[in-house]
């Protein structure tokens, strides 16, 4: 009788042994440890994060850090980090915390506009995955890619196609510019190919040709009428004589792309450079900035014309006046000129 109620005491205390260890088992594992108002949270985890900066990041959205820590290592995270972007929700307890944490890498969308230079497009891509803008420009200007991939220091910005992309956010410089390399020769399919080779020209030639239109008018629906007027000068031998080359061979001339010139002055025409387009026949040796997809269509499908001349519209700013001689541009640009120098812009 007596061992008979040992053993029923030993048998009562390891149940509620039990039930105080599933207890707590429980309240670690399975009981909601967020602590923020919103749907959800975010967290960036980088390549070369330990637990120590998990938990630094994610300590001001749970409810107990203990707990979470204690998960971690039972679930073996701790000595398992994974890096990327990740999604907290509102009500997750730890266990779904760390199975977030360890594999539900969330793709992140990478935006950017026409960038004049690489430099550019490596500050604004850092800003949105954990590649920093130094390894971007160090992968941009890799000789050995360029080479192997037929692009030159001058038109090396050719392969940048402005557009939203699907990135995970740990991805690599050398993992964003073999996507960018890849959505290059996706858009060069063989329709927009074909259309190049019509026009006489290279892929690259016409990204060339359509950063000079993406710069002579933001107006899209203008586009392919620029686009035919510098094609007839091409197809005639005529100096393209595009200020914005102008503009753009001075910046590089200086090394300074953050200047503002708003006017192109005669002496500007005299400067000594392949991109001056008032002193060398043909397209510049590569684009002057990253034209948008609508510039390039509008070089692959150009209005077909007989003008050889355009000058800024002060009658309806934003769009050009188009002319077929020289006698009828120099009147418009007449027009242009007497508008502009009463705004005294002189730069």
């Amino acid at each position: 009788m007596y061992i008979k109620r040992i053993l029923v005491a030993v048998l009562l205390i390891g149940l509620v042994g039990c039930s105080v260890f599933a207890y707590m088992v429980y309240g670690v594992f399975f009981v909601n440890n967020t602590n923020f108002n919103n749907d959800a949270a975010y967290v960036f985890v980088k390549s070369t994060d330990k637990f120590n900066d998990v938990k630094q990041q994610v300590a001001p959205l749970l409810k107990d850090v203990e707990d979470f820590e204690a998960a971690a290592k039972r679930k073996g995270y701790i000595s398992n980090v994974k890096s990327g972007k990740f999604e907290i929700k509102k009500g997750m307890n730890n266990n779904e915390i760390i199975n977030s944490l360890r594999g539900r890498n969330i793709p992140v969308k990478v935006s950017f506009n026409n960038q004049e230079t690489l430099e550019d497009l490596a500050g604004r891509v850092a800003t949105q995955i954990e590649a920093d803008s130094l390894s971007l420009i160090q992968a941009f200007n890799e000789p050995q890619f360029l080479k192997e991939n037929n692009f030159t220091h001058a038109n090396k910005l050719a392969m940048y196609i402005p557009n939203s992309y699907e990135f995970y956010w740990n991805s690599s410089a050398e993992t964003f510019r073999s996507k960018m390399l890849t959505e290059y020769k996706r858009f060069w399919n063989e329709d927009r190919k074909a259309k190049a080779k019509s026009l006489g020209l290279t892929e690259n030639e016409v990204v060339a040709l359509a950063s000079i239109v993406h710069k002579e008018t933001a107006k899209v629906d203008e586009r392919p009428r620029v686009a035919g007027v510098y094609l007839n000068r091409l197809r005639k031998g005529m100096l393209l004589q595009a200020d914005p080359t102008v503009i753009y061979a001075l910046k590089l001339h200086q090394n300074n792309f953050k200047q503002i010139i708003k006017r192109v002055l005669y002496k500007d025409l005299k400067l000594d450079s392949p991109y001056n387009t008032y002193m060398y026949a043909g397209l510049p040796p590569g684009p002057i900035a990253m034209p948008d997809i609508s510039a390039v269509n509008a070089v692959l499908n150009s209005e077909k014309h007989d003008y050889y001349y355009f000058v800024a519209n002060v009658e309806n700013f934003g769009y050009h006046k188009f002319a077929k001689t020289l006698s009828q541009h120099n009147r418009n640009k007449e027009q242009y000129i007497r508008w502009i120098n009463k705004q005294n812009i002189n730069r």
